[in-house]
């Protein structure tokens, strides 16, 4: 991308503006941030609101070597950045240019790495904790979180044959030794023990969890359903997939003689956004994935930025690094990826195909992918014969999708179903009556509910 077009995009985690070179050591600060992150181009003559004002031309070598000498003094490990002039429209521009560093962690000499480490978060400069400190010290090793050895469990408290069966379900075998080659166990000092990732496969951790919820209208306000699911990874993945089935429209079309349903937006994208919030999310940080389903989007929110400062343009073009190694591989193995890089290009595609606007933003430290539900006056319901501007409710729509799988439903089954009081579960089932989605048969305690016209 030329310099020209940066500036029109604005600041963000590999670019930042200065009108003229500042006497502190904010500069300092930025370079030694890109060189933390994923690098980037510290631009001198442009403000903060993109407008290209330049800089002086009469003492440009003199400034060049000043800046040399003072990130070259106040920078540890030492940091070599590229400086050089461009004219855009007239107007000179001074350029920084740093390349992230692979001596990592860098910091402000004055102040230690403890205190002065920097890294960048969206477009500011933020003091590294120490748990960011750590994280560089791995990536400087070559290692990733997840591989390290876990002293907080002993192995005897993992059943293995939880992985086994998983290996088992797509015909392959698994052993104690398939696992130490995957890095799910290490020996140490003639210990076999487990790895982080181990650890996280289990869910031992707290934050290994999801939450889900499915709130009322286009805020947080309201909500009609609320979950947090637990456990074993392959459980988390499959009871969140297994929400939001339950609270999205089941559309119908006929294709040649065959009736096909499918789900408002795409199963493959919406398992796709899930399982990669679930294997690049930060085990290190203390939230959980989120999964928020409003009247107008689906919401997942996974923990931590892109991995290594990567941008969504990079993603998007198949780029993949990985967070967890270790956890990743496993799934990899498990056919639940394909092919690295490839998952993002899957779900754009499969939305595009259905018209489905689909985003992919970072903010700060969380990654959120964000589906647009189609509007409803296009959406057919999952009966076949009602149009959606009945407008099911979700509550509906789950008595609707229980009746399928079990041709008929009673009040007590909806009592279970829905968690709600007899009265009420009687309430809506005599509205789904009223407008001609289910009919009632049988009499007393035999009465019983079927799809109309079934």
């Amino acid at each position: 991308m030329n310099l020209k077009k940066l500036i029109k995009n604005g600041e963000n985690k590999r670019v930042e503006f200065k009108e003229r070179l500042p006497k502190n050591e904010s500069i300092v600060k930025t370079v030694i941030s890109f060189s933390n992150t994923s690098g980037g181009k510290l631009i001198i003559g442009v403000t903060d609101n993109r407008e290209i004002v330049g800089i002086d031309e009469n003492n440009i070598f003199e400034l060049q070597d000043k800046l040399t000498s003072l990130i070259f003094d106040r920078c540890y490990p030492n940091i070599l950045p590229e400086i050089y002039t461009q004219n855009i429209d007239g107007k000179l521009l001074l350029v920084i240019e740093i390349f992230r560093g692979n001596l990592l962690p860098y910091y402000l000499k004055k102040e230690g790495k403890n205190r002065g480490t920097y890294i960048r978060v969206g477009a500011s400069n933020r003091v590294a904790s120490f748990d960011n400190i750590i994280e560089l010290e791995r990536q400087r090793r070559n290692i990733s979180f997840d591989e390290e050895e876990n002293f907080d469990y002993s192995l005897n408290e993992f059943d293995l044959t939880l992985i086994y069966k998983e290996f088992k379900k797509i015909g392959k075998s698994c052993d104690f030794e398939k696992l130490k080659n995957m890095k799910l166990i290490k020996e140490l000092n003639g210990k076999f023990m487990a790895t982080n990732a181990l650890a996280i496969i289990f869910g031992r951790f707290d934050n290994v969890m999801i939450k889900c919820a499915r709130f009322k209208g286009t805020t947080m306000e309201t909500f009609i359903d609320k979950k947090e699911f637990k456990g074993n990874l392959f459980e988390i993945l499959d009871n969140s997939i297994k929400f939001l089935q339950n609270h999205l429209h089941l559309n119908a079309k006929i294709e040649g003689i065959r009736r096909v349903e499918q789900y408002e937006i795409p199963l493959l994208a919406l398992r796709e956004i899930v399982l990669n919030a679930i294997i690049h999310r930060d085990y290190t940080r203390n939230s959980d994935i989120k999964i928020a389903i409003y009247d107008d989007i689906v919401e997942i929110i996974s923990v931590g930025g892109f991995v290594n400062g990567l941008t969504i343009d990079e993603i998007s073009n198949g780029r993949s690094e990985l967070r967890n190694r270790v956890v990743a591989n496993l799934f990899k193995e498990l056919h639940f990826i394909e092919s690295w890089g490839s998952g993002i290009g899957k779900v754009r595609d499969s939305c595009n195909k259905r018209e489905i606007k689909f985003e992919l933003v970072e903010r700060g430290l969380f990654v959120e992918a964000v589906f647009y539900r189609p509007n409803k006056e296009k959406v057919s319901d999952s009966i076949g014969k009602v149009s959606d501007s009945i407008g099911l409710l979700d509550q509906e729509e789950n008595i609707v999708k229980f009746i399928k799988n079990n041709f008929k439903i009673t009040s007590k089954d909806v009592e279970k179903l829905l968690q709600v009081k007899e009265a009420r579960a009687r309430r809506i089932l005599k509205e789904m009556v009223e407008k001609s989605i289910i009919e009632r048969l049988g009499r007393g305690r035999s009465t019983y509910y079927v799809l109309k016209g079934k």
